[in-house]
């Protein structure tokens, strides 16, 4: 597979991320979209977004959503508010510890995100240099809002890595635990996310889709520029149910 779409349409304004209401029901191939994430602490405002990745568009239909996150990309993580990077900080304290947002440029190489409509995961694809292929990782989330310019969720701290071969392994199960001792998670969240996570195992030993699909053969176009990180990338826009 190869990018299919033509470049973003470049009009040097960072509104190209519009809350519209009249803007279509689809994106385009090459379109610019933020996925963002809101964080698990209440404040002030309720829950803020502290991950936000500018995307483009791959495909957009009543099936999938695909974005690809080019190397490069400026994007907005959470970090401790003394600046520590948050998988730095000892488990007990790593949620618990005061928080803030910084941006900073994606130094992997790309990710190729895959979201199939209501379910409560996404997976994500990876590559070694010279695109090789490495895995896919399969991230546990609420269902994605979907709005104007983007799509909202909120991550769930287990995941699940497969690779070429067929095998699998959870992942951030310390994490997904720690959420509960602290209070981000609820007894009766756990279990849908533990109800979720096994849904999305049998479909890896079924070899369904996304995985079966030959995703990891795909390479993005190369007309495509990179997305830019708005001013107002935390905005609450009106939004449409996915």
């Amino acid at each position: 597979m190869t990018g299919t779409g033509g470049p973003a349409r470049d009009t040097g304004r960072t509104d190209q991320y519009r809350t519209d209401p009249e803007r279509r029901a689809r994106w385009e191939p090459g379109d610019h979209i933020l996925w963002r994430y809101r964080g698990h602490v209440s404040g002030p405002a309720g829950r803020a977004f502290h991950i936000c990745r500018p995307v483009t568009v791959v495909q957009d239909t009543d099936e999938l959503l695909a974005v690809w996150m080019a190397p490069g990309t400026e994007c907005v993580k959470p970090q401790l508010a003394d600046g520590t990077p948050v998988h730095e900080e000892p488990l007990a304290t790593r949620y618990t510890a005061p928080r803030t947002t910084a941006r900073a440029r994606w130094t992997g190489n790309g990710v190729l995100k895959l979201a199939q409509p209501g379910l409560p995961w996404s997976v994500w694809l990876f590559w070694e240099h010279g695109w090789q292929f490495r895995s896919w990782y399969v991230n546990l989330e609420e269902p994605r809002t979907r709005w104007s310019g983007g799509v909202d969720s909120e991550d769930h701290f287990l995941d699940i890595s497969v690779y070429p071969d067929r095998s699998w392994l959870w992942r951030d199960e310390d994490e997904f635990d720690q959420a509960q001792r602290v209070g981000l998670m609820d007894a009766r969240t756990a279990r849908a996310v533990q109800e979720a996570g096994r849904a999305a195992v049998e479909v890896i030993r079924s070899w369904g889709a996304p995985f079966c699909d030959g995703w990891e053969h795909w390479r993005p176009d190369p007309a495509w520029r990179v997305p830019v990180l708005p001013a107002d990338w935390d905005r609450l826009p009106g939004r449409q149910a996915a």
